[in-house]
């Protein structure tokens, strides 16, 4: 997580530097030679994960205001009075991690949290927080409100998990039965109207001719996606043969998602475990007999979900890391 603090007093830049010293961040005083509060609230709610005034509610709350999109994005917004009585989460509590951002704040300096989030107020389970906890994207957040309300009314919840998820779970969540419909599900493959939340576990391998462009790359991530009712929002990361280190349109490709790329030599990819499925033309081009399984299966440590879909000069495999989830949605 990426830490902004921001102080407006010689005693709130000292709370702030105490802070950044056990949770580090850059520290900045408004005024005095530093940044305007507009600019380095636009500048840091833009890049940064966390944002920390020290200081009053009130001009955080002004400060933020015009950049609030949604709970999907936002950054974490924590405010700590300059004496540090008190830690409160303003915005982003559960996904942007703001309720337990302000409980470590609380724990350095002895300030109480102030959490106001209707779950934790109630000790309920908050589906949200526990998918930051489990390194999930959530699908569509404007479920999350029908989970948390069912949990708050006293109604059990109903979910679904192609993983085995580890230790009891909470109060009022129990597994759907076979002919029950689910309220939120652990899945990389969504349907229905659940709320969906994926883990960021997913390594695509590639595999391409010489010159394909970034758009027919996504032409081809589009139909494997659809092909497999695949959640594109689980891949974090790209790999394929070194072969391909300077091809502008697969650079391009990873760049526009987001990926990191790793790429392995020919020896590398023969000496990668498991099974694959063999083409004698990609051995007779590269020296190795599949590229984009081995080389996803490399990259992320684990083993092979979707196997090779070739079309159009394009091959992708999707592998995936070891993922363990389990029923913790609060910091210890």
């Amino acid at each position: 997580m990426t830490r902004a603090y921001l102080a407006f007093t010689e005693k709130g830049l000292a709370l702030a530097q105490k802070l950044a010293s056990a949770l580090p961040g850059t520290v900045d005083r408004c005024g005095h030679g530093g940044p305007s509060l507009a600019d380095w609230a636009a500048e840091q709610f833009a890049h940064a994960d966390a944002l920390i005034f020290v200081g009053a509610v009130g001009i955080a709350v002004r400060a933020i205001a015009p950049h609030c999109r949604s709970k999907a994005v936002d950054p974490a917004v924590v405010v700590l009075d300059e004496c540090g009585h008190f830690a409160v989460p303003i915005l982003s509590g559960h996904l942007g991690g703001a309720n337990d951002l302000a409980r470590a704040l609380a724990a350095v300096c002895g300030a109480v949290p102030v959490i106001t989030t209707a779950t934790d107020a109630n000790g309920v389970f908050a589906v949200d927080a526990w998918a930051r906890h489990q390194n999930c994207a959530v699908l569509e957040p404007e479920r999350i409100k029908r989970v948390s309300s069912r949990l708050l009314a006293g109604g059990p919840v109903r979910y679904r998990s192609e993983f085995p998820v580890a230790r009891q779970a909470p109060a009022g969540v129990v597994p759907a039965g076979e002919a029950e419909r689910a309220d939120f599900a652990l899945t990389l493959f969504p349907a229905g109207d659940a709320l969906h939340l994926i883990p960021k576990i997913g390594v695509l391998g590639i595999g391409c001719r010489r010159g394909t462009s970034a758009a027919q790359l996504e032409a081809a991530f589009a139909q494997f996606c659809a092909a497999h009712g695949l959640a594109a929002v689980c891949i974090t990361a790209a790999a394929s043969i070194d072969l391909k280190a300077h091809e502008p349109g697969l650079l391009e490709f990873c760049r526009i998602h987001g990926w990191p790329v790793q790429f392995y030599s020919a020896a590398q990819l023969q000496n990668a475990p498991g099974q694959f499925t063999p083409s004698a033309f990609v051995r007779s081009v590269t020296g190795v007999d599949n590229v984009c399984e081995r080389a996803a299966v490399l990259a992320a440590g684990g083993t092979i979900i979707l196997p090779k879909q070739a079309g159009n000069g394009v091959t992708f495999a999707l592998a995936l890391r070891p993922f363990a989830p389990d029923w913790r949605w609060q910091d210890a």
